[in-house]
C-alpha cells in the first residue's frame, strides 16, 4: 500500500513537472541552450584556458602563465600595428557607413509606389557584399589595370596601387563596408517611420526649415536607433576579417596595412600555430568590444532621447 501509494505521488509529480509552462518552455529554449553552451560558453573557457599555455595544436597545451599576455604587449610590434589598423579602419568605416544608410533611408521612406523595389535593390549589397566572390570583384575593380584605376586615368590622376601603397591599401576595404550598408538602412527606415507627422507639421507651422527640423526632430527621435547601429556596427567592425584575408591573400600586406585584429589572430592559430597566443589576443580583442560598447551605452545617456509615454 505505501509503496503504491509512493508510485502515484512520484508519477502525479512528473506529470505536474512535464505540463508546467517553465518545463515546456525548457524544452522549446533547448536546442539553443545546448547550442549556446556547446558553441559559445565552453569554447570561450576553453580558449581562456588556452591563452595562459604554451599550445600549437600539434602537442598538448603547457601553462605559462601570464606570458602571452607580457608578451603581447611587451614584444610584438605586429600587434600594435594590428590593433591600430583595426581602430582607424572602425572609426573610419562605421560613421561613414551609418551617415550613408541614413541618407538612403531617408531617400526610401518618400512615397513613392516602386519603394519596395527600391529598398530591395539597396539591400542587396548587404547581402552579398561579404562574399569571396564580391570581395574577389572588388579586389580587380582597385586593380592597377581596374575600372577605378582607368576612370581616374580620364581625369588626369594616374599611377595609383590600391593595394601596394600602405598609404591606400586601406580605402578600398573602407568602401566595401560603407557599400555594405543595407541592414542598417532598413533599419533606420523603420524608425524614420515611426516618427509622428504631427511632429513635423508643428514645426512647419512655427517656420522651422529643413535643417533645423532633421537636428531638432529627426535626429533626437531616430537617436536610440542610432545608438542600436551604432553598436552593432563597432562590434562588426573590429571582427572584419573575410575582406582583408581575401583582398591580401592573408598576409596584411602591404606592411600590414591590411592586418586587422581577427586576420592577426588567425594567422597566429593556423599559420603560425600558436593557438595559445592567439587565444590570448582573442581575450584582448573581447575585452576592447565590451569597454568601447560599454563606454557607448554610458556617454549615450547625454546623446539619445527617449520618449516615455505616461498612461
Amino acid at each position: 500500500m505505501t509503496i503504491s501509494f509512493n508510485n502515484t505521488f512520484k508519477s502525479s509529480k512528473i506529470k505536474k513537472f512535464l505540463n508546467s509552462d517553465n518545463t515546456v518552455g525548457y524544452c522549446f529554449a533547448s536546442p539553443f541552450i545546448i547550442g549556446f553552451l556547446g558553441f559559445v560558453v565552453i569554447p570561450m573557457l576553453v580558449s581562456l584556458y588556452f591563452s595562459f599555455t604554451k599550445y600549437n595544436i600539434r602537442t598538448s597545451p603547457k601553462w605559462i602563465g601570464l606570458d602571452n599576455f607580457i608578451r603581447m604587449f611587451t614584444a610584438d610590434r605586429r600587434f600594435y600595428k594590428s590593433l591600430w589598423v583595426t581602430f582607424k579602419y572602425v572609426i573610419i568605416a562605421v560613421p561613414l557607413k551609418l551617415a550613408f544608410a541614413l541618407v538612403i533611408a531617408f531617400i526610401l521612406t518618400k512615397k513613392t509606389k516602386l519603394e519596395s523595389v527600391f529598398r530591395a535593390i539597396y539591400y542587396l549589397p548587404s547581402l552579398i557584399g561579404g562574399s569571396v566572390a564580391v570581395t574577389l570583384v572588388w579586389k580587380e575593380l582597385f586593380s592597377s589595370t581596374g575600372f577605378i584605376n582607368t576612370f581616374l586615368s580620364k581625369i588626369g590622376i594616374t599611377g595609383l596601387s590600391w593595394f601596394g601603397d600602405e598609404r591606400l591599401a586601406l580605402w578600398p576595404l573602407i568602401l566595401l563596408t560603407v557599400w555594405q550598408f543595407g541592414s542598417s538602412m532598413l533599419i533606420f527606415a523603420a524608425g524614420l517611420k515611426q516618427i509622428p507627422v504631427t511632429y513635423y507639421e508643428a514645426a512647419q507651422i512655427d517656420g522651422a526649415g529643413s535643417v533645423k527640423i532633421f537636428f531638432n526632430i529627426t535626429l533626437p527621435q531616430l537617436s536610440p536607433i542610432i545608438l542600436f547601429n551604432l553598436v552593432m556596427q563597432v562590434i562588426s567592425g573590429f571582427m572584419t576579417f573575410t575582406q582583408s584575408y581575401i583582398i591580401s591573400g592573408g598576409s596584411g600586406r602591404p606592411n600590414d596595412s591590411t592586418n586587422f585584429f581577427a586576420l592577426y589572430i588567425y594567422n597566429n592559430a593556423f599559420s603560425y600555430f600558436d593557438m595559445g597566443y592567439a587565444s590570448a589576443m582573442a581575450w584582448v580583442l573581447l575585452i576592447i568590444i565590451a569597454v568601447i560598447t560599454l563606454t557607448i551605452f554610458k556617454t549615450s545617456k547625454t546623446w539619445v532621447f527617449y520618449e516615455y509615454k505616461e498612461d
